[in-house]
């Protein structure tokens, strides 16, 4: 196996993508291992794994909405958990929360931009979201719709939903996610630690804990990391005793990247495979 890919979005979350279109897409972009990692939600696995065409191995997750309140303002990230079991109690409960605070958050941004004039509407949004969690990406589609952004990227900025029409949202604490994901059986990888393009990273001394809590990899090669980035994260990964992993964080039209451009080794996900006991993967 050399094509393994394991953080990637569908219409369940902000992807633009179906399930059944995205493990579709990933056996025609060669991938032997693609990963279903929605925004807080379990919805696509289903369709992913009825779609899934034969030969394609599909590792079911999703990515966490977490913080770190080690710091002023608390510092949001992102854990990708794998395989974790979808009926364990603790892990469901958070996500369900996670999701309606999701909708809730649009909702209001919706509200503030309609307040001021822009011309949308939330049945158009939450078309967008095709069923799925609603989120920013979404918004950001109907802003395109009405000629005032070009892009997602524009969308995000701070003219407009990065600041003028931001409103936080409610994460989970990271100590409480790993072992959430933990006790479910599942794998936690910290999806891009080094992203600074993103804004601000946690220390290193904040992963270092993470390691002691449960955490079990870092994703290192990613298209918001440097090539510098990309370093620091697998020296600390081997300082650590954590696997290093590398993925697309594929979206569909949402962004340019494309399936397959950043890979795991297949060490690191036999690693992952043989760490969960939650659910297996497919194929």
């Amino acid at each position: 196996m050399t094509g393994i890919d394991l953080h990637c979005h569908s219409t369940a979350s902000d992807g633009t993508f179906t399930p059944a279109e995205l493990v579709r897409a990933g056996a025609a972009a060669g991938l032997d291992v693609m990963a279903i990692t929605d925004h807080d939600t379990t919805g696509g696995w289903d369709e992913a794994a009825a779609a899934r065409p034969a030969g394609l191995r599909l590792v079911r997750g999703a990515e966490l909405s977490c913080r770190w309140h080690g710091a002023e303002p608390a510092i949001p990230l992102h854990l990708l958990a794998y395989l974790f079991d979808p009926a364990e109690p603790v892990l469901a409960g958070e996500l369900v929360r996670l999701r309606e605070d999701r909708e809730q958050r649009a909702e209001k941004i919706v509200g503030k931009l309609r307040a001021d004039g822009v011309p949308i509407s939330w049945d158009e949004v939450s078309g967008y979201a095709a069923g799925g969690s609603v989120g920013r990406p979404h918004i950001a589609q109907a802003l395109i719709r009405a000629g005032l952004v070009r892009t997602t990227t524009e969308a995000f900025a701070s003219a407009w939903l990065g600041a003028r029409y931001f409103v936080p949202k409610s994460d989970l604490d990271v100590f409480d996610a790993v072992r959430a994901v933990r006790e479910a059986g599942g794998v936690a990888v910290f999806a891009h630690p080094r992203a600074t393009v993103r804004g601000r990273v946690v220390p290193d001394e904040l992963i270092a804990e993470l390691a002691r809590a449960g955490l079990f990899g870092l994703e290192a090669d990613h298209e918001d990391h440097t090539p510098a980035e990309r370093a620091q994260v697998r020296a600390l990964a081997d300082r650590l005793g954590l696997v290093v992993t590398g993925s697309s964080d594929f979206h569909g039209t949402h962004k340019a990247v494309q399936l397959g451009a950043f890979t795991t080794d297949p060490e690191a996900y036999e690693k992952i495979v043989s760490a969960a006991a939650g659910v297996p993967v497919l194929g």
